[in-house]
């Protein structure tokens, strides 16, 4: 059928309803009125009930209560202070009746009078309303279900709503609703709360000029808005006053003197209340709206009473710390600010961020000319780097046992930023995320006691690139345990393990432990931290740590009860999911205790002066953009992240490494918990202390001595692992994020083009006295990782190689088997493991553009030197030489000397490609979610894009940050300590 059709049937319609009419004139006048009663009475179940109506008169806000019986929020429909109308100035109640609705104690609830002469004005073409103040109430109260357009429609659902407030509340009791529900602009509701904000005084205080100021304004807030339209406000006042002189409400004599006064405005715009817990209640609204609605109540008047896990002593010292902080470092940011100014290409970047730019853009300016017109403008460029270099954290804090969060902390100030970087912000952890490889390595089996080499590491992602992560310091070419090695925060050395264990059980346990809502890339450098995730993620995470493996989610919410303190549903800390075993568990928390006593985490110790039993980490990402510090007490795990909201703008060295700016804020609420007992000072951890690692005795020394002298034939054997290739079994799916509130997104971490290049280091070239370099595959094992006890390597670059730290019983025909046959083969002196010569890239070679200047990527013709065969696979294993004499197993570190003093020329011997074992590849990237939203722990979270850089390049360049960095293996920036 069709348009066409449709209005000729419509057409025919019309013209037989009105030759029924012209035929019936009587009953056609009769049945007018029934119409409009039916349709009247079709409205009412769309107006508010008499139910919602009583509970209007007798609002009462839902209230967050913490563990110790303090208010940390409330949640109200606007910022108002409800006073009892004989707490009003008289002059409020004469001017509003004289103006709005002089016969308002005459009718009940619309002035048919004033709706007919109201009709017929604007049929002349002088609009004007006719609502009573009854109306206007209703039209406050409920504008959801009334509706504000001027259609016939929403005027009757105005006075059946009237109608119905009439039959509950008394004349008295309607003024006193109007008067705390009205709005006056500057998020001020109510006369009390207008009163405060324009002439900083009660409402009861208010004279006759003040009064008559506030009641011309309902007839246009922004109109009549006394700050910027003083003229104006002035004329609608003398207005009001008029009309109570004609209402005999003052005399005119008076009235003449008053209209000269001008207004007399003290303005202060008074900021909501928000509580010491403001991002958490944010956080909780929505969900709590969503509970309420289900379970029939509302969440704005029935008084909940909402108790929380929240320790309000905790939660005021987070809230000190995070101040005490920013305000320290503000200093150093702003000049950061000045150092971005000459930046051109940042500049304009930042200024096409803003809704102005995008506003100038949309009425047709051109790029250029909107950029010129926001750079001349002062006064937005101030405000625009003030937005930029403003520093800003989060933090938070749980118990580990049951999951209860006790401090949540969003941002420095919710006035100034209520982007929450506790559960919204997605940033990369960097070196904090090192406990996930550690841990993945002591439950295969791997001892805390195992040696690497701290020297420089290279990791073959393909035929042409390789990434080649590095530290803050030079590496110091001896021999590192792994539990120095995480105390000290060694890339180098977690790169190695991470090749060991391999990247998708790295990820796949990273998620039991907590990272549940952050998608991980399985790459080499999620070692380093390049996989953004949340400060709640990670303090959830290390919270499975100090509960010996197991993963607790973070409670929030423990009962609902209504006014009367009826409980209406309790909710009790979820059964905690085995994530890490916890032998493994316990050795990784004593492994975090060197990083507090001895490591990167220190200042603890030295600076808080806390004693007792703790263990954490610190985090340093690409450039100084994130500063993290995690620290486990028995009943508290606390974490901190310090930033800036845009990640193109970062810290600076001296202040931004995570030692420097999260820790200080860890430090200060941990020592304020200890004082106000919130926790135990003398509590313990049951991990023992240096398992897995030499006793530290006198006769524990000698035995190591002389087990070095004969061997370590008493030991006992290492217990065979199970045959699991790494890499062989995707990462489960977890369902995807709810819809809900839509976290804003943080630009992405570089600009491309903005940062200037770095010319490429010179490649370890084999002769004597150029760097020693690992050579690693992708991903590989480090085939010979050194044990406890083995003597250091010498500076020259050679080491001796003991047995493998690992027996492995896999399948006869599996990698697994074919690896540990290479190693025994090592082992015996019939083979040894050399790094590839280095490859330069030729002049001739086409490469990409890098975007960062901090890139370590190399990337080779695809052409190889004669001394080596082509690569037959994409991601190369470690290279095996068999050797045909005895003696002693090495690993032949580039150039250098060898033991016997000699120069290192065999390095580039022709090597056997052995990369065709299929113990990884790439998984493809999987959306991470979150499980359904569980009622009290706000599982459920708003994804943010982050901070990170995302770049497909594999360009050259050597890294001069202490992290390494972007590379097509990665996706993103990486991280340093």
């Amino acid at each position: 059928m069709t348009t066409k059709t449709i209005l000729e049937g419509l057409g025919d319609r019309a013209r037989r309803a009105a030759r029924w009419a012209r035929a019936h004139p009587v009953k056609a006048v009769a049945i007018l009125p029934t119409l409009a009663l039916a349709y009247v009475l079709v409205l009412i179940p769309f107006t508010p009930s008499i139910g919602d109506i009583k509970k209007a008169k007798m609002e009462y806000p839902t209230r967050l209560i913490s563990v110790d019986g303090k208010e940390i929020a409330t949640y109200k429909r606007a910022n108002r202070d409800w006073v009892k109308l004989d707490h009003m100035s008289k002059n409020v109640v004469d001017a509003l009746i004289s103006t709005e609705d002089k016969r308002f104690f005459e009718h009940h609830g619309m002035d048919f009078k004033r709706t007919a002469t109201a009709l017929v004005n604007t049929l002349r073409g002088d609009r004007q309303g006719g609502s009573t103040i009854t109306q206007q109430l209703a039209r406050n109260l409920y504008p959801d279900d009334i509706g504000r357009a001027p259609t016939i429609t929403r005027k009757i659902k105005e006075a059946i709503t009237a109608a119905k407030i009439e039959a509950v509340y008394t004349k008295q009791e309607i003024l006193e609703t109007y008067l705390n529900t009205v709005p006056f602009l500057y998020n001020a509701y109510g006369v009390e709360m207008a009163s405060r904000t324009y002439f900083d005084k009660p409402a009861d205080k208010l004279d006759v000029v003040e009064a008559a100021t506030l009641v011309g304004m309902l007839k246009g807030t922004s109109m009549y808005n006394p700050v910027l339209n003083p003229e104006r406000s002035i004329e609608r006042r003398n207005t009001v006053m008029a009309m109570m002189v004609k209402n005999g409400k003052l005399d005119e004599a008076k009235y003449e003197s008053l209209k000269k006064r001008p207004l007399g405005l003290d303005f202060e715009r008074l900021p909501e209340v928000a509580g010491p817990a403001p991002h958490l209640a944010r956080y909780l609204r929505q969900w709590l709206g969503e509970w309420a609605e289900r379970n029939g109540y509302n969440l704005y008047s029935d008084g909940l009473v909402v108790r929380t896990t929240i320790d309000s002593r905790v939660q005021e010292a987070a809230n000190q710390a995070v101040r005490s902080q920013m305000e320290k470092l503000q200093g150093a940011a702003d000049a950061r600010r000045n150092a971005l100014h000459g930046n051109k290409a940042i500049v304009q970047a930042f200024i096409r961020d803003t809704p102005q730019y995008r506003s100038l853009r949309e009425q047709g300016r051109t790029e250029a000319d909107a950029i010129a017109q926001l750079q001349g403008d002062a006064e937005f460029m101030k405000q625009m780097w003030a937005d930029k270099t403003m520093l800003t954290a989060g933090f938070m804090a749980m118990e580990p046992g049951t999951g209860y969060v006790r401090a949540w902390v969003g941002s420095r100030d919710f006035q100034q930023d209520q982007f929450d970087h506790v559960y919204q912000a997605r940033r990369q952890p960097g070196s904090t995320f090192k406990p996930f490889v550690y841990g993945a390595a002591f439950e295969q089996g791997i001892s805390p006691a195992q040696q690497f080499l701290d020297g420089p590491v290279e990791v073959r992602i393909d035929e042409r690139t390789v990434w080649r992560p590095k530290d803050v310091d030079a590496p110091s070419m001896q021999m590192m345990t792994l539990r120095d090695a995480l105390a000290q925060s060694k890339n180098t050395v977690t790169v190695q393990l991470m090749q060991q264990v391999g990247p998708e059980r790295v990820a796949r346990l990273a998620q039991s432990m907590g990272i549940r809502q952050s998608k991980l890339d399985v790459v080499p450098s999620l070692a380093l931290g390049t996989s953004p995730v949340t400060l709640k993620e990670l303090v959830a995470s290390y919270g499975t740590i100090a509960n010996s493996g197991s993963y607790v989610e973070p409670l929030i919410v423990t009962r609902i009860e209504d006014r009367s303190g009826r409980v209406l549903q309790e909710f009790s800390p979820s059964t905690p999911q085995s994530a890490l075993a916890t032998d493994a568990a316990n050795t990784l928390l004593d492994t975090l205790r060197a990083a507090i006593d001895n490591g990167t985490g220190i200042r603890i110790r030295a600076s808080y002066k806390i004693t007792g039993d703790v263990a954490g980490k610190t985090g340093t990402t690409q450039n100084d953009t994130d500063g993290w510090f995690v620290l486990m007490h028995p009943n508290l795990v606390a974490g901190a992240w310090v930033g800036f909201n845009d990640a193109r703008v970062t810290m600076l060295h001296e202040w931004g490494q995570g030692a420097h700016s999260a820790l200080p804020i860890v430090g200060d609420v941990v020592v304020a918990a200890m004082r106000s007992k919130a926790i135990d000072a003398k509590a313990q951890f049951a991990a023992p202390r240096n398992a897995g690692m030499p006793d530290p005795s006198l006769l524990g020394r000698v035995g190591d001595w002389w087990s070095s002298l004969w061997g370590n034939s008493s030991a006992p054997p290492a217990q065979p692992q199970p045959d699991v290739a790494v890499g062989s079994q995707p990462l489960p799916d977890l369902p995807r994020l709810p819809s809900g509130e839509p976290a804003p997104r943080v630009p992405d971490a570089s600009i491309a083009g903005t940062v200037p290049q770095t010319p490429t280091a010179p490649e370890a070239s084999g002769s004597s006295g150029s760097p020693s370099i690992l050579s690693l595959g992708l991903p590989g094992r480090n085939p010979m990782p050194p044990q406890a006890g083995t003597t250091p390597p010498a500076p020259s670059g050679s080491a001796s190689l003991p047995p493998p730290p690992i027996a492995i019983a896999p399948r006869a025909d599996s990698p697994l088997r074919q690896e540990a046959a290479r190693n025994e083969a090592i082992t015996r002196g019939e083979a040894t493991v050399r790094s590839e010569p280095a490859i330069r890239t030729e002049p001739s070679t086409p490469m990409q553009p890098s975007t960062r200047a901090d890139s370590s990527i190399r990337t080779e013709p695809a052409t190889r030197s004669d001394t080596a065969p082509p690569v037959a696979s994409s991601t190369p294993r470690v290279i095996v030489v068999p050797k045909s004499s005895s003696g002693p197993t090495t690993i032949t570190l580039g150039g250098g000397a060898s033991p016997s003093g000699g120069n290192s020329s065999q390095s580039s011997a022709v090597v056997r490609d052995v990369s065709k074992a299929p113990d990884w590849k790439p998984a493809p990237s999987t959306s991470s979610a979150p499980p359904p939203a569980s009622p009290a722990t706000g599982s459920a979270t708003s994804s943010s894009s982050s901070g990170s850089s995302s770049s497909s390049t594999s360009s050259s360049s050597t890294s001069s940050s202490d992290a390494p960095t972007t590379s097509p293996a990665t996706g993103s920036a990486t991280s340093s300590q």
